[in-house]
């Protein structure tokens, strides 16, 4: 098994890696170790994870209409209520 030194860990953080430890009945050695493993687990799903850019292209060209813009659009008024619930205000 291998071992590491990390230096140069500024005092606040360090106090707060100790705190934690102490919290979950580790050393900092463990805490360490927990923190790194932890983070590494949910980076490989961050990794597998598509991109909202990614997902956006996947529904490029998935909605496929034979119609004119037109008629699309006086559907989509003809569909819409006029509301006066709140001409008064709230």
């Amino acid at each position: 098994m291998a071992n590491l030194q990390i230096k140069g860990i500024e005092n606040d953080l360090y106090n707060e890696i100790k705190k934690m430890a102490a919290a979950d009945n580790r050393s900092v050695s463990q805490q360490i170790l927990f923190l790194v493993k932890s983070y590494m687990s949910k980076k490989k799903r961050w990794d597998a994870a598509k991109s909202p850019a990614e997902i956006l292209m996947d529904l490029h060209g998935s909605w496929q209409d034979e119609r004119e813009a037109d008629q699309i659009i006086g559907q989509v008024k003809r569909a819409r209520r006029n509301s006066k619930s709140l001409t008064k205000g709230f």
